[in-house]
């Protein structure tokens, strides 16, 4: 018995091509056979080696909104991290008042952008600004976030695989990445600088739009920065003591409440 099963696993090796992997190649097989009436399992898998890893899927194939959102949960694990990591670059301790203006790169197609792509946006129009206005000029913010989980059903290429793949059968995929879902009208990035930079800003998000898939388009807001604010409004209601800045926002201070606190904003107006 030992030695039918070393003469199997022998023309396995030489079938698959195994005797020239690389030495800290790490192949598993699973199948089953039946052999001279005696049924054994071997275990059977992809080889998993650097230089033999596939590459990724092509993001086209994900990129329609066509099932619900599928976060990463207790039911959904072993999802891989998401490429981008950072979402604020350039001065983003700057105070509101440093960076009046206010440029949008806004989306046109209810779609899925994977963290690939955002990642290349980011690097694109981070570069630019770089080179254009300096590290301390502007600052970018990326405003949306990859939480959606995409899977992946694996079919086996190699010769006999039609014996030991299942088709359709079991199709649920493994997790392959993360992409975010973006609707029409929603920001992908957003940037605030000064106004003397504004062409360059522009011309940052308009090189970032091809590092996307679908139509964007470019706003220059009507608001003081990030805020909520149009700039007569903030400037108005700055004169009034009715905005505190809370680092790249503000605050909005009511005109009702206790009088100590009416006191203590005429104080910080005199003393200004």
């Amino acid at each position: 018995m030992i030695y039918l099963l070393i003469i199997c696993a022998y023309n396995l090796f030489e079938k698959f091509n195994l005797f020239h992997l690389p030495p800290n190649a790490v192949a598993s097989f699973s199948f089953d056979k039946h052999y001279s009436g005696l049924s054994f399992t071997l275990s059977e898998s992809l080889v998993e080696h650097p230089e033999l890893k596939m590459g990724r899927r092509p993001a086209r194939c994900y990129r329609y909104c066509k099932n619900k959102p599928y976060p990463k949960s207790r039911f959904c694990r072993g999802v891989p991290d998401p490429k981008i990591r950072i979402f604020d670059l350039g001065k983003k301790k700057a105070r509101v008042d440093d960076f009046p203006l206010c440029v949008h790169l806004v989306s046109d197609e209810y779609e899925q952008l994977s963290s690939e792509a955002l990642e290349a946006g980011r690097i694109c129009a981070n570069k630019y600004m770089v080179k254009h206005c300096g590290k301390d000029q502007f600052h970018i913010r990326m405003r949306l976030h990859p939480f959606h989980v995409i899977r992946i059903n694996k079919m086996l290429s190699c010769a006999g695989a039609d014996r030991l793949q299942t088709g359709m059968r079991g199709a649920f995929g493994k997790p392959q990445g993360t992409v975010a879902r973006v609707h029409i009208g929603q920001p992908i990035m957003s940037v605030r600088s000064s106004d003397r930079y504004k062409a360059a800003v522009i011309e940052a998000l308009r090189r970032a739009k091809f590092k996307f898939p679908g139509r964007q388009k470019i706003y220059v807001s009507k608001k003081w920065g990030f805020t909520k604010y149009d700039r007569e409004e903030y400037e108005t209601l700055k004169e009034d003591g009715r905005l505190a800045p809370d680092g790249a926002n503000v605050k909005f201070r009511p005109d009702h409440g206790p009088l100590d606190n009416w006191r203590k904003v005429q104080r910080e107006l005199l003393a200004v």
